[in-house]
């Protein structure tokens, strides 16, 4: 049997989902679809923000690090090493991803917590700002600049509205990893460990993992 409510709930899901899907089928201007794009993309970024400070109770001043990590990373592998741009994207997420571990892991095992977690990654932020501006190899305080090559399989569309499923299947992925962490144990140890870390290692939490 459904939970009172539930059913209403769905069914504004499913038309707030097919409103999404159709978006850019009635759409003409570019303006407007690009203002969707951009809605979706802050979507992406707050989630994120839930999964972290929602879940984990965690607040984070760093997201540049991973955001930074991620550009760079896909643009040196296509420019310096002619890896495609599909690959570098997923090595670009992997390099964002071993970024927030170690960052993650030098905080927490020293015991950063609440304003002191907070902190130390915005100090993170800057010291890789700082780097990435001394270093030739990645363009130094110029940058990089990635070749106008327009096609799939550069990751460049001719058409915008290609970008928006883009964000719009990242949005659903995000959501699915919240709905999934909502129902596991692994989400349950983070609330538990957001409410009161010190009872959650008491109950045998690894609260460090």
């Amino acid at each position: 049997m459904s939970a009172p409510g539930s059913r209403p709930r769905k069914l504004a899901l499913a038309s707030l989902a097919l409103f999404f899907l159709v978006v850019p089928l009635v759409v003409n201007s570019s303006f407007w679809l690009g203002l969707w794009t951009m809605a979706l993309f802050f979507a992406l970024l707050g989630q994120s923000w839930n999964i972290l400070g929602g879940f984990g109770g965690q607040i984070s001043f760093g997201h540049a690090v991973f955001f930074g990590t991620g550009a760079y990373a896909t643009a040196m592998l296509q420019l310096k090493f002619g890896i495609n741009a599909w690959a570098s994207a997923a090595l670009a997420v992997a390099a964002g991803t071993l970024v927030g571990a170690f960052i993650g892991a030098v905080s927490f095992r020293y015991g950063l917590r609440g304003s002191y977690f907070a902190l130390v990654t915005l100090a993170f932020a800057e010291v890789f700002r700082v780097l990435v501006n001394a270093w030739d190899f990645a363009g130094a305080g110029f940058g990089m600049l990635l070749t106008l090559k327009p096609g799939t399989a550069n990751l460049q569309f001719a058409d915008r509205i290609w970008y928006y499923y883009l964000v719009l299947v990242l949005v659903a992925i995000s959501l699915a990893i919240a709905v999934w962490l909502k129902h596991s144990r692994f989400g349950a140890y983070l609330i538990a460990i957001r409410e009161n870390e010190d009872a959650a290692q008491a109950l045998g939490i690894d609260c460090l993992r």
